[in-house]
């Protein structure tokens, strides 16, 4: 099976098309959570997102829009970001929102937003963390987001400590005794310095990893924000992939 992995979509429609067009076909899609936040068309990326067949979990912005976490806990242009995505959240959208589980096991695969052990809301950025993390997940892989920066974090069973890998220009082997945490990184909003929405592939059967980048026109979602009245910066930190 050829899987699309997503992530951190935040209601960019067209970043995500571009990855819909890029990716060429696939079987299934699988989203790591924050479909929506920060970005101006919530409902249009549910909508296409439903069309497909689809495994998504739950992000921080998807349970803040609902109210499940304090607003307090973002900084000020996310918090402006998820009140007006409440009031603009259609109720189909909603409801989708509303049984996104916050884990999702796949056969060797586990689904997790911010991490295995604590899903919504903990960042794996370093080694450290990620190390502490191969204790809450029993899969091979745990594919996670949350921090929009791709990342391949590799634990061999009988070695000490885990590794940080490139990102491969070829396609990654996940089979043989090595267990890892993978990122694809940000559709809606990358942080790495390259604007590209990025994703990856998934085939099953080879069990191979695939990450891309696809281009898009940034200044229409832009423009879509500056009609929307979010947050210049966030408005224009998607020039620069940060």
């Amino acid at each position: 099976m050829r899987v699309l992995v997503v992530s951190d979509i935040h209601a960019n429609i067209v970043a995500f098309e571009a990855v819909l067009e890029d990716a060429g076909p696939f079987d299934m899609i699988w989203s790591l959570g924050d479909i929506v936040g920060y970005g101006p068309e919530p409902n249009a990326c549910i909508s296409r997102l439903l069309e497909y067949p689809q495994l998504s979990i739950a992000g921080n912005h998807d349970w803040a829009v609902l109210g499940r976490l304090n607003l307090d806990e973002f900084n000020s242009d996310a918090r402006l970001a998820n009140l007006w995505t409440r009031e603009n959240l259609s109720p189909c959208s909603r409801d989708f929102l509303e049984v996104l589980p916050e884990t999702y096991l796949w056969g060797d695969f586990t689904l997790a937003h911010g991490s295995p052990r604590h899903p919504i809301w903990e960042y794996l950025f370093y080694i450290t963390m990620a190390e502490v993390n191969f204790r809450h997940f029993e899969s091979q892989v745990c594919f996670v987001g949350h921090t929009h920066v791709p990342v391949i974090f590799q634990k061999f069973p009988e070695g000490e400590g885990c590794q940080v890998l490139a990102i491969p220009d070829e396609p990654l082997s996940l089979a043989g005794p090595a267990r890892y945490i993978i990122n694809p990184g940000s559709v809606g909003q990358p942080r790495d310095g390259d604007p590209r929405a990025a994703y990856a592939v998934l085939d099953t059967e080879a069990m191979t990893l695939s990450f891309q980048r696809a281009p898009y026109d940034i200044e229409r979602t832009q423009k879509a924000m500056r009609r929307a009245g979010l947050p210049p910066r966030l408005i224009a930190r998607l020039s620069y992939g940060w």
